[in-house]
């Protein structure tokens, strides 16, 4: 039988590859455009079914991929039906492992949380919190693969100030510049030329961001805010931003090939 051309350059390619997703989800509450800021506010504090119903439609789509970072996710409070969202959406993705750290906790109004989803159990969890004048904004880092060398993945969503932002990514520079294989996804709420991401890249010795798409509104984008970005050393086989209106955002995908001496995840 003819061995097929990705066949045979998966047999010559050994090295694990992985999607990775990156998907601000405004707590589950669906945006299509600005005037829903005012009309749907509620929904910021009260429950609301049709948030359930999006949320199991973020699940069926997120399914498809490896590793998912969410932001904007409640942990469960009187907005989400004292839901953890991230529990649930890995529950019903099919994700076994999911890892989240709640940055502001406000108590049964809200619980302003951050979340890993991976069908890979992470060798190391640490939370960080980021510098800024409004505490709230956090981090969190996972290894995965091999001790030695790791993938390491840095989950971040930072504050809409330039000045925080560029405090918040010289810290995040400081925690990835020791490592060779990383991965920084998130809501940078900025674009992928501005000051503060080449202090990242250029500190934390990523390479140029491998997508320039706009993410943000989801509803017609104009700003690029959601990126992932990443080591030199992972070879970026694909990337892709989704028209899924399930938030004031799209998600971002980046699909990478690891190199062998990071094992299999």
């Amino acid at each position: 039988m003819t061995e097929t051309l990705a066949q045979a350059e998966q047999q010559n390619d050994p090295g694990q590859r992985i999607r990775l997703l990156s998907y601000n989800i405004q707590v589950g509450i669906p945006t299509q455009g600005f005037h829903h800021y005012l009309t749907h506010s509620w929904r910021h504090v009260l429950p609301s079914r049709k948030r359930q119903q999006n949320l199991r439609r973020i699940a069926r789509f997120i399914g498809q991929f490896d590793i998912i970072g969410l932001q904007e996710v409640d942990a469960g409070s009187l907005r989400s039906g004292y839901i953890n969202q991230a529990e649930y959406l890995a529950r019903e993705a099919g994700f076994p492992h999911f890892y989240h750290k709640t940055n502001r906790d406000l108590g049964h109004l809200a619980q302003h949380s951050m979340a890993v989803l991976s069908r890979f159990p992470a060798r190391v969890a640490r939370h960080h919190r980021l510098p800024g004048r409004i505490p709230g904004r956090g981090a969190l880092e996972l290894h995965y693969g091999h001790a030695a060398n790791p993938l390491v993945l840095v989950l971040i969503h930072l504050s809409l100030g330039r000045k925080a932002r560029r405090a918040q990514l010289e810290y995040i520079a400081d925690v990835v510049a020791s490592h060779r294989h990383v991965i920084v996804m998130g809501d940078l709420n900025c674009a992928p030329d501005s000051e503060e991401v080449c202090l990242l890249l250029e500190r934390g010795g990523l390479a140029e961001p491998p997508h320039r798409e706009n993410t943000y509104p989801s509803w017609r984008p104009r700003q690029s805010f959601d990126h992932i970005l990443v080591s030199p050393t992972l070879q970026v086989n694909a990337t892709r931003v989704y028209p899924q209106a399930y938030s004031d955002h799209l998600p971002v995908c980046v699909e990478v090939r690891l190199p062998e001496e990071v094992g299999h995840l």
